[in-house]
């Protein structure tokens, strides 16, 4: 199988899955609730439906989309600050940016 299958799969891994594993780890009594929270935080790519085209398998969304922006980042940074679900929000948040992140650069292009 090529790089572009691997790279997909863990993709949609890191987005779909793995924030079971975080609710899970964390939030033991809540888990279902964090989960669905964490998931909702995918709606942080409705700012690519501004970019043109809207997906670009060779673009590096970090940087690039408004809410994937460095200072969207930091922003969601300090909402690790605050208690409850905008920690949720945050931590969701962060998690998205290293997915898409690492999808550009320790992949193949």
């Amino acid at each position: 199988m090529d790089c572009l299958f691997w790279k997909t799969c863990m993709h949609y891994f890191l987005h779909l899955v793995f924030p079971v594993f975080i609710a899970l780890a964390f939030y033991k009594d809540n888990w279902k609730k964090v989960y669905l929270i964490l998931l909702a935080t995918m709606l942080v790519d409705l700012d690519h439906l501004f970019a043109s085209p809207i997906f670009d398998p060779t673009r590096n969304s970090i940087g690039f989309h408004f809410l994937h922006s460095y200072y969207a980042i930091a922003v969601y940074f300090l909402m690790l600050f605050f208690k409850g679900n905008i920690r949720i929000i945050g931590i969701g948040l962060l998690f998205h940016m290293f997915t898409d992140f690492q999808d550009f650069n320790f992949w193949c292009h």
